[in-house]
């Protein structure tokens, strides 16, 4: 439970900061045993003093700047004057193709390397944007923010933690070598305020003396840093397992809605081109992924229409409510689908109603004639000819549990604006290289891991061929075809069954929950491909 709050407490001060790409996980700040003071009175104390010494000539009132950085870093951080070096000048970069030099302000030194640097400070003019293009640039020289400068410095240098500082903001900026960067910024003036007191013993907690300097290796400033990405490539590998799991429940819910119209909806389809119903259900897993991360970023409407009518968070808020008043009933309940077709549709054609307005944006992705089987028309048909359509009747249950694949990870909430572009990468890669087929007989899907995978795959076999093989043989035939090895008791079970529970209960722990139940013949289900059995976790981490 402390463990809980603590990561919670983290998770409060990054949501009022607002970090862009990935800099310090709550998991990595808690394993480093760092938690935010917010008894900070005295130290907030000192920093209005620092602040309030001389910054009437920069700002209008009622605004405070932090005009002389080491200053700061000495009565706030607790650091030593000796910690900031002026800019040495091994640190300079010279890009004579914008007849622009790069140089840090300071260069902060490493007390376990004598010849390192542990970061670069920069201190550009009191209130320049960080993130904008100055009108001076434009004519001249190289045409880049403050914020890209800085990080070709550091990328240049190998430095990876920098300061950027420009008297009304602090930003701490993390570049590392062969990925891409985050930062955080910290208000000056907010951090003065009573209500900005959360954000302040953050900052301190990140930039104090102690943690900078001299804590333990594995407690460090840096290594907090660098154990956040590790610990964010572990948020890769799970959301792309979970993934996969939202496909197969997309699959079964359709397999279900064209039983419903006695096989009208697919049955053509998945004779004649089964992967046209893999295209569509990968197409709608990548418009929910699009549309969880524009929603986090604030990109789509704001207004309480879009909200409450065709927002995808606020329907997985209505689903989990519903899944805990009405837990037994969600695979009778209906409108879910219809809803995110809805959105499909308005993201494509656009619309404006009230406080909602969204420019159409057509393109590939959202085209309802991709996949017109989606919303339950005929296949080369076109959405315009069709006034009214009868969405496929896709239970309330599936849908739940697909959002609730991509936006929840070990209990939690998952944050998109929180991903890097690698972890939401990994999610296309996570359902690729698989194929949709017909069972012909009673099936399961069983694990399979090839030596050189780092995590399983589902791999569907026939239960009759199983059966049909030899007792001393069908070990064998179950390596041969899915790569799945039986040994021990299973082994001696498998050997020994002869109904189709016999085997069931054989296989035991083998069974994928992917498939819980056995598929009788006719059912639809993904199998790997050769080349996604061999690699499987390797193209989730490399993608």
């Amino acid at each position: 439970m402390a463990r809980d709050r603590e990561i919670q407490a983290h998770k409060e001060w990054l949501g009022f900061l607002q970090p862009v790409g990935l800099v310090v996980s709550p998991t990595a700040l808690n394993n480093a045993q760092m938690s935010v003071n917010r008894n900070v009175v005295d130290l907030q104390q000192r920093l209005i003093e620092v602040v309030n010494r001389d910054f009437s000539s920069y700002s209008t009132e009622n605004i405070s700047i932090i005009s002389d950085f080491a200053e700061f870093t000495v009565e706030v951080l607790d650091w030593q004057a000796e910690d900031l070096v002026d800019c040495p000048e091994d640190l300079t970069v010279s890009l004579p193709e914008y007849g622009e030099i790069l140089q840090p302000t300071y260069a902060v030194t490493d007390p376990d390397n004598d010849d390192g640097w542990l970061m670069l400070v920069q201190v550009i003019s009191p209130g320049t944007d960080f993130d904008r293009v100055s009108e001076d640039t434009k004519s001249t020289g190289w045409h880049a923010s403050p914020q890209a400068k800085f990080e070709r410095l550091l990328r240049e240098k190998e430095i990876p933690v920098g300061i950027l500082c420009n008297g009304t903001e602090l930003r701490l900026v993390y570049a590392p070598q062969g990925e891409s960067s985050g930062h955080l910024t910290f208000p000056v003036q907010a951090m003065c305020e009573v209500s900005g007191r959360l954000i302040l013993g953050a900052m301190h907690m990140l930039l104090e003396e102690q943690r900078v300097f001299n804590a333990p290796a594995d407690r460090s400033l840096v290594a907090v840093l660098q154990n956040s990405r590790k610990y964010q490539n572990e948020v890769s590998t799970k959301l792309s397992e979970q993934v996969l799991d939202a496909l197969w429940e997309l699959l079964r819910g359709f397999q279900t809605a064209n039983a419903a119209v006695n096989g009208i909806l697919l049955d053509d389809i998945a004779k004649n081109d089964p992967q046209h119903i893999y295209g569509g259900l990968i197409t709608v897993l990548l418009r929910l992924v699009f549309l969880l991360y524009a929603e986090d970023e604030g990109l789509m409407p704001q207004g309480s229409i879009y909200t409450r009518n065709y927002s995808v968070t606020g329907l997985y808020e209505r689903l989990r409510e519903d899944a805990g008043n009405y837990p037994d009933t969600m695979d009778q309940r209906y409108g879910a689908w219809a809803w995110l077709l809805s959105l499909f549709r308005l993201v494509y054609d656009g619309g404006c109603h009230a406080d909602l307005y969204l420019p159409a944006r057509h393109g590939q992705l959202f085209d309802p004639d991709e996949y017109a089987f989606l919303e339950g028309r005929s296949r080369n048909t076109t959405y315009k000819e069709w006034e009214l359509i009868e969405p496929p009747r896709l239970s309330d249950d599936i849908i739940h549990k697909a959002l609730q694949s991509l936006l929840v990870l070990d209990g939690e909430r998952l944050s998109y604006r929180s991903l890097d572009v690698e972890q939401i990468g990994s999610v296309y890669s996570a359902i690729m290289g698989f194929e949709v087929k017909l069972a012909t007989s009673q099936s399961i899907g069983v694990w399979s891991k090839p030596k050189s995978a780092k995590s399983s795959v589902t791999v569907v076999v026939s239960v009759d061929e199983i059966l049909a093989n030899k007792a001393n043989d069908r070990a064998k035939y179950l390596k041969k075809v899915a790569g799945c090895e039986i040994s021990g008791k299973s082994l001696k079970e498998l050997k020994q069954a002869k109904t189709t529970e016999d085997l069931i209960a054989a296989l035991g722990r083998k069974i994928s929950p992917q498939t819980p139940t056995v598929l009788p013949a006719g059912s639809l289900f993904l199998q790997p491909g050769e080349e996604r059995r061999r690699t499987f976790s390797a193209g989730l981490l490399h993608f």
